[in-house]
Order: C-alpha cells, then structure tokens, then sequence
C-alpha cells in the first residue's frame, strides 16, 4: 500500500542515522525494538518543515519525489511527506502499517477539519501510534493504542492517549501538570490517496496554516523548537518556554543551526525573498 518495495531503504536508513538492532542476515526485524529504534531516529534527523508550499512549489506524495526531497536532498517535510516517508520504510521492513486522519486540537475548542496524517502500526497484534510529522510537540517514539490511559514518558516528556465515545482516540500530552490534547482520531483507516486530497488543501487553501509563512519544527528530548512567521519558540520539559524575534536577515543561518535545514542558492535566495516582503 505505501509502495515501500520502491524506497532505497539503505539510504533512508543512513539519512536518519539509524543505529537500532539488526538481524543476523543484515536484516532488520519488523520487532517493538527495531519500531521505536527507526522512529525514534527518523524524529530526531528530518525536520518538520512547509517552505515548498512557501516557495509556491507543489508537494508530490510519490515515495521515489519524497525520497529525493527528504533523504537525497536532505530537506524536511510536513505529515503527509513525514509519515508517507515512515510509512513506505516501516512496510518495506515487514510490519502492518495503516494510516489514519487526524483533528488538531492545539489551537482552543475550535472544531478544526480533518487535516493530519498519522500512522497505526501493529506489532504482535496490538496497535501502535507512530507520527514523525506533527512538529516539535510530537511523539519521538510510538505510543501505544491498546491501554488508553497510560502514561508514556519519552526522555523527560510524557504522552497519554485517552478514549472517548465512538472509537475516538486523542493524543495528549503533559504541559505545566496539566494534559493537553495535540489531535485526535477515528478508526476509519486512511490509505495513501486520501493524503493527496488532505495534502492539497493544506499546500493551497487559503485559510490552510501553512500558507503565507515560514513553519519549521523540531522535537528534541532537551528543548523542542519551532519557528512560525518571525517567532522562534523553545519549549523546555519543565514547562518554560522562550520567545524570540527572528530577523530577516537572521533566518538561513537560524534554519541552518537550529534546525539542521541548508537550502541551494536559488532556493535560499527565494525564501530570504519571501521572508523579507513582510516587511
């Protein structure tokens, strides 16, 4: 289903600096181990980036265009390429993977559409959450689905997924003693074409967040950073979080040393363009 037999899995592996357990063949096992070992790197190399839909350009779903982008070329991406990418590596290791349709919950009591991609991932029968693709207050590891209610610590951040009535299963996460909901879903199983309708209004509508402006996520176990517009945030595990004004002249080398993020010359020519017509 996620065309993994078309992924360079060696250079995806090496991309994400994958280090996890290896079989005795070289091969790696569709195991609990070698899942959280691959989304734990994934996570941690391919930022959570827009600046294609900012640079105007169109965002292919196909895994050979992702992989070019992602691992050849070393960009980042947002959920639907993230967890396309996740998913076609995940599949071509030999587990079951399915997708599923998220609901933003970050942004108040506003009933937001349905617009975030996640994936359920079944290992010996139970089903794990994996999301390489929601930005810097993400999971860095799977979560699992079948215990609604337990409290999962990733390094020094906490994630719960709590049930709610037809099937609905929200992932939050624990800010200031409090849990906050990030998105919730159905058990409606989401298959690649219905990405590419989620991912043209996210890339092309007008009210889509990822219009109009720089998003550049990253989730860390120390510090979780995210640049929206001109604003850097730092969120810390304790609860703080910092502000700070970013100028146009500042951005590539912040993209760059935050965030682990190089354009080409025209590229970067074309964003510092972009950026600074804001002002």
């Amino acid at each position: 289903m996620w065309s993994g037999d078309e992924l360079d899995l060696d250079a995806y592996l090496e991309r994400i600096g994958y280090a996890g357990p290896v079989g005795g063949g070289g091969e790696l096992r569709a195991d609990l181990p070698t899942l959280y070992a691959v989304h734990r790197a994934h996570t941690a190399a391919i930022t959570f980036e827009n600046l294609d839909v900012l640079l105007g350009r169109p965002v292919e779903l196909g895994v050979k265009a992702i992989e070019d982008k992602l691992v050849h070329g070393r960009r980042g991406g947002y959920c639907y390429e993230q967890n396309s990418l996740l998913a076609a590596a995940l599949e071509r290791i030999g587990f079951e993977v399915s997708g599923r349709g998220a609901r933003n919950r970050t942004r108040g009591d506003s009933l937001l559409a349905v617009t975030h991609a996640v994936l359920v991932v079944t290992v010996e029968g139970e089903p794990w959450l994996c999301d390489a693709g929601f930005g810097h207050q993400g999971p860095v590891e799977p979560v699992p689905l079948a215990r609604p209610g337990t409290e999962v610590a990733q390094g020094e951040w906490t994630y719960t997924v709590r049930a709610e009535e037809d099937g609905i299963l929200a992932l939050c996460l624990l800010r200031d003693g409090a849990w906050r909901d990030l998105y919730a879903f159905s058990p409606q199983r989401y298959h690649p074409v219905d990405y590419v309708v989620l991912n043209h209004y996210s890339s092309s509508h007008p009210r889509s967040a990822f219009l109009g402006k720089v998003v550049v996520q990253l989730p860390g176990d120390g510090v979780r950073r995210a640049l929206v517009g001109r604003e850097l945030t730092r969120l810390y595990p304790d609860g703080r979080s910092e502000r700070q004004s970013v100028e146009p002249a500042e951005l590539l080398a912040l993209l760059d040393r935050e965030f682990g993020l190089r354009l080409s010359g025209r590229d970067a020519e074309e964003l510092e363009r972009i950026n600074r017509a804001g002002d």
